[in-house]
C-alpha cells in the first residue's frame, strides 16, 4: 500500500536502536530503506544462534539488507557509487566515525547536493561531549528525566524502555522529513543532526518548566502527578488503575461516582491546591473505597461518569485489548527464521496514503546483490567485492 514517502530511498548505516527506529519509521510510510550492515553479523545475536533477537527484529521491519565492510578500501567507492540513487543517508555513530570511513557529512552533501544526511549521536554534533560514547540510560540520567521518575525511596529511576533511543529516532525521522520538504522548494539537501541528550531535553516540557518557574529542581513525583490530585495510580482489589480528576468539575463527578459526596464539603479537598496539599490523605481514602471491587468495575464506572480512568496493563493484556486490535496496533507477518514475526502497528494513521507494514525484518545480507545491481554494479564487480571480503 502506497505511503506518503513512496519514492524516497534511504541508505541506512544505523545499528542498535535510535537509528534503526528512525529508518523503520520511514519505511513504515513508504520509503525504500536499504540497511547497510557489517559482514560479521548483528548486535545481540549470540554466536551460533539460528535467529535474530527481538532487539533487532523490533526496529528493522520494512527494510532490505546489504552487507558491506566499511573497513575495506573498496567500501568507500561502493558507497559513493550508491549515493546518487538515494535521497537520504542515516547514521548513528559518534560524530567522527564517518570521517574515519572517508565519508564526512559536509563533503557528501557538497558532492551530492540533493542528499539529506542525518546523524544521530549521544550528545550532539559539537560541544565538549561530542566524542563521548552515548547510550540510552546515560542520556536518561543527564537529561534530568531520571530525577523526575521514581519515588523518594527508589531514587532516580530509568524508564522501562529505552525512551531516549526511541525519542531520538522520532526526532531524526521528523528532521529528515522537514529537510525533504524544504528540498522540494530549493532542490538542495542538508545535514540533519539530533542526539539522545537533545531528544530527551526537547521533550521535558513542563518538567523543565517547573524548574524555570521556581528556580528549584523538582524531585520525583512517584505514582502521582506533581501538579494535580487525584491524578495517579491507585490500587483496587485485584490490581492497579490510573485515575485523573484534574479539574473541579471532574473532581465532583469522581466523588459522586464513588458515592463519597462528603468529600465535596471536606475543607481538605475544597479546591485543587487543597487536594494537592492533602494528597496522601486523599489517596488513602480513595484506595479504601477502591479495595471493595476489581479494576474492571471501577474503570467502567468512572468512564461512564466522565472521569478519565484506565487499567495498568502488562504487555500480554495490552495485545489482548479490543481497542489495540481495533486500531491495528498488533501486526503479524510470516518470517523465514521466527515463523511468525509480531510487531506493533503504525501509530499515525493517514486517510489517503496510510503506509503499511508489509515487509518483515530482512535476513542478514538478504538483498546485497539485488541492491548493488540496482545501483549499477555488474555481476563481475559484485563478485570482485565478494572475493575481496568487502561484502
Amino acid at each position: 500500500m502506497a505511503g506518503p514517502l513512496t519514492g524516497i530511498r534511504v541508505l541506512d548505516f544505523t545499528r542498535f536502536l535510535a537509528g534503526p527506529f528512525c529508518t523503520m519509521s520511514l519505511a513504515d510510510y513508504g520509503a525504500d530503506v536499504v540497511k547497510l550492515e557489517s559482514p560479521e553479523g548483528r548486535e545481540f545475536r549470540p554466536p551460533g544462534a539460528k535467529r535474530d533477537s527481538y532487539f533487532f527484529l523490533s526496529a528493522n521491519r520494512g527494510k532490505r539488507s546489504l552487507t558491506l565492510d566499511l573497513r575495506s578500501p573498496l567500501a568507500r567507492d561502493v558507497v559513493l557509487r550508491m549515493l546518487p540513487h538515494f535521497d537520504v543517508l542515516v547514521e548513528n555513530y559518534r560524530p567522527d566515525v564517518m570521517e574515519r570511513f572517508g565519508l564526512p557529512a559536509e563533503s557528501l552533501v557538497e558532492r551530492f547536493p540533493r542528499l539529506v544526511y542525518c546523524g544521530i549521536s549521544g550528545f550532539g554534533a559539537d560541544g565538549p561531549y561530542r566524542d563521548r560514547p552515548g547510550l540510552d540510560q546515560i542520556a536518561q540520567g543527564m537529561s534530568g528525566f531520571m530525577s523526575l521518575t521514581g519515588t523518594e525511596d527508589s531514587g532516580p529511576t530509568r524508564a522501562g524502555i529505552a525512551i531516549g533511543d526511541v525519542l531520538a529516532g522520532m526526532c531524526a525521522a521528523q528532521g529528515i522529513q522537514l529537510a525533504l520538504l524544504e528540498r522540494e522548494r530549493t532542490g538542495r539537501g542538508q545535514i540533519v543532526h539530533t542526539s539522545l541528550l537533545e531528544a530527551m531535553l526537547g521533550t521535558m516540557t513542563w518538567g523543565a518548566g517547573m524548574y524555570f518557574e521556581s528556580g528549584e529542581a523538582p524531585g520525583p513525583a512517584g505514582q502521582h502527578h506533581p501538579l494535580s490530585s487525584p491524578y495517579g495510580r491507585f490500587r483496587a482489589r485485584d490490581g492497579y488503575l490510573n485515575i485523573a480528576a484534574p479539574s473541579d468539575t471532574i473532581w465532583r463527578r469522581f466523588a459522586e461516582a464513588l458515592d463519597r459526596k462528603s468529600w465535596l464539603t471536606d475543607d481538605r479537598f475544597a479546591g485543587p491546591l487543597e487536594r494537592l496539599r492533602h494528597r496522601t490523605e486523599l489517596s488513602e481514602a480513595i484506595e479504601e473505597v477502591l479495595a471493595r471491587a476489581d479494576v474492571v468495575h471501577w474503570v467502567d464506572l468512572l468512564n461512564d461518569a466522565g472521569v478519565p480512568c484506565g487499567p495498568v496493563l502488562d504487555m500480554a493484556q495490552v495485545f489482548a485489548d479490543p481497542q489495540v486490535a481495533a486500531r491495528e496496533m498488533h501486526v503479524a507477518l510470516p518470517h523465514a527464521e521466527v515463523g511468525t514475526f509480531q510487531t506493533t502497528g503504525l501509530p499515525v494513521k493517514l486517510s489517503r496514503t496510510p503506509g503499511a507494514i508489509e515487509r518483515p525484518p530482512p535476513l542478514h545480507g538478504e538483498h546485497t546483490d539485488e541492491v548493488l545491481r540496482e545501483c549499477g554494479l555488474s555481476d563481475d564487480e559484485i563478485a570482485t567485492l565478494r572475493a575481496a571480503d568487502a561484502l
